[in-house]
Parts: C-alpha cells; sequence; structure tokens
C-alpha cells in the first residue's frame, strides 16, 4: 500500500511516498483495518516532522509515517457495526508511538476509536473533526466551570478554537476569543461574546483586561501561548494547557490542566451527529491527494487558511 513516511527530520521536502505491506486482519489482536478515504494534517504532524518533538517521541526514528484524524470505511467488522461502515477516529499517535499514523491507505485501528459518520458528512469533513473536537470538548470538561463564567480562548481562529468556542458557548459560558483580524463577525456568531485581535502576549493581556477589568475565570490557550497570559486570569483560575510537558506553572492559587485528547467513541459520534445536523460548524480549507502531503504542510505552515487541510487518498 501508499505511505507517505518522514524520512528524516526537516522541512515538507522530507516527506516521501512509500510501498509498505498492507495490514492484515489480525496483525495486531483487538485492532481492525479500516481503508482511509481522508486524513487531516494537524499542527502537531508538522511539529513532529520538523523534530521539534524528538524528545517526547523517545527511541522513535525516521522513516515513520505522520497522521492521527482519519475517515474510511471498516474492512472487519465490529460489535454494533458491519464491514463497509463509513468511520472517523483518530490515532492516539503519541500514546502508540508506533510510527504508524494515518498517512497511508489502510491503517489497523481498536474498535474503541471509532464512530460511524452520518450519511450526509463527507469523508474529508469527518476528517477534519476528531482530534479538534475532543481536545475541545475534554479541555473544557476539565475547566469545571459554573453557567456564566468568562473563559478567554486563545487561538479562536484555528480549527481546536473555533470548535472550543462553540462548545464553551453552548454550555452556558461567556466566550472571550483571540483571534485573526476580519474573525470577529463569524466568531460573534459561533458564540463569542467578545473578540480581540491576536498580538503579543503583553498586548492580548491587555486587550482583554480593558474589556474585563476584573479578568477571566478561566483561559483555554488553543494557541499554545503558555504562561505569559496568566495575569489576564483571577485569583484561582483555572488554565488549559495543550501541550502536555510544556504547561506554565501555576500561581495565585490558578489550576493548570494539561490535556492531552484521549480517543472516545460515543463522544465523538454525538459530534459527528451534531456537524450533520448544523448544529456543530466545522471547516475544511483544503483537499489535496496523499502524494501532495508535502504540499498540505507548506501550506499548513503558511498560516491563515481556516479550517482543515485534509489528504484525499
Amino acid at each position: 500500500m501508499r505511505v507517505v513516511e518522514v524520512t528524516a527530520y526537516g522541512g515538507p521536502e522530507v516527506l516521501r511516498m512509500a510501498r509498505r505491506p498492507e495490514p492484515e486482519a489480525g496483525d495486531e489482536p483487538g485492532k481492525v483495518r479500516v481503508r482511509l478515504k481522508a486524513v487531516g494534517v494537524n499542527q502537531a504532524d508538522l511539529r513532529i516532522r520538523a523534530g521539534e518533538y524528538a524528545g517526547v517521541v523517545g527511541d522513535l526514528k525516521p522513516p515513520f509515517v505522520l497522521g492521527t484524524d482519519f475517515a474510511g470505511t471498516l474492512l472487519d467488522p465490529v460489535p454494533g457495526m458491519a464491514e463497509g461502515t463509513r468511520v472517523a477516529g483518530f490515532v492516539p499517535w503519541y500514546e502508540e508511538l508506533t510510527g504508524h499514523g494515518t498517512y497511508a491507505e489502510v491503517i489497523l485501528a481498536d474498535p474503541a476509536w471509532l464512530a460511524p459518520i452520518p450519511d450526509d458528512v463527507e469523508f474529508t469533513v469527518a476528517a477534519s473533526v476528531p482530534l479538534a473536537s475532543l481536545t475541545a470538548q475534554q479541555g473544557l470538561d476539565r475547566l469545571r466551570l459554573p453557567e456564566g463564567s468568562t473563559l478567554l480562548v486563545t487561538g479562536a481562529s484555528g480549527v481546536v478554537g473555533r470548535l472550543a468556542v462553540q462548545y464553551a458557548a453552548a454550555a452556558g459560558l461567556r466566550v472571550v476569543a483571540v483571534a485573526h483580524e476580519g474573525d470577529e463577525r463569524e466568531l460573534n456568531v459561533l458564540g463569542a461574546a467578545h473578540v480581540v485581535e491576536r498580538g503579543t502576549p503583553e498586548e492580548v493581556v491587555a486587550r482583554v483586561v480593558e474589556g474585563d477589568p476584573e479578568r477571566v475565570d478561566a483561559v483555554f490557550d488553543g494557541s499554545f501561548t503558555g504562561g505569559a497570559l496568566l495575569p489576564v486570569l483571577k485569583d484561582d483560575g483555572v488554565f488549559v494547557a495543550l501541550v502536555p510537558g510544556q504547561e506554565p506553572a501555576g500561581e495565585r492559587n490558578i489550576r493548570v490542566e494539561p490535556v492531552r485528547a484521549r480517543p472516545d467513541a460515543a463522544q465523538l459520534t454525538e459530534t459527528l451527529k451534531k456537524v450533520a445536523n448544523r448544529e456543530l460548524i466545522t471547516r475544511v480549507a483544503d483537499v489535496l491527494p496523499l502524494e501532495s502531503a508535502a504540499e498540505a504542510h507548506r501550506r499548513a505552515e503558511a498560516g491563515r487558511r481556516p479550517g482543515r487541510i485534509v489528504l484525499l487518498i
């Protein structure tokens, strides 16, 4: 089967098409085969490829296959889903650390990762959802905020941030979003009560405090800004950090919650239903063929492409 391998740490040019044996039923006990149709390109993929997480992945060295989000069809039945069922999910790449990601034609997946895709949701849309939606939901779950609390969402123009804004607003939180200039109207429609423009951490803190002099109850750090945002929090506030190992040290009794999303089939199933019913808005920025993975990384690194870039297989 065709895969895209990281042949060495470096720029997008290190991504190369290769051939590997296609997995067979029973190769890994407890896992089933999924023939992929679409896979998402995540920011973590770019950082892994560039070698930024070389210390985190331990003994795993190139060549390996990137990729977490996927959508495809079951090749082996699982309880409640027959062969041929359209499914989506994400591979917990860091936890597995096998180097077998989703930039491939067929993967082995734990049934606990798999959610059925509603009939009117395209593979490309389904592939844009799993990791981002579960990161947003599970991060917000860790906040444990009462209704009416004020939450600052950084990176609100990004895939995870846009979903966090929607989930938080639906939970009755007052959302202040940090976003690119020009995204204010859309984020207001998605549920943000107030939108401030991106800038240096100091500029963001000043802009937020100008509108909320008493400061905010919690921060969902979708832009990986880190500890420089702590001044925007009230005493006893909560800070959700999305890069475990790089979370800031707490102060003023601020609770810091590192979050790395875990697969949750039930949660993802409900999310995909909301996408189908237009209750949750996601966005695909670009669709490129698998063999154009390097170009997909170039576009993702160039930034300011609202939505997930998806590879079509």
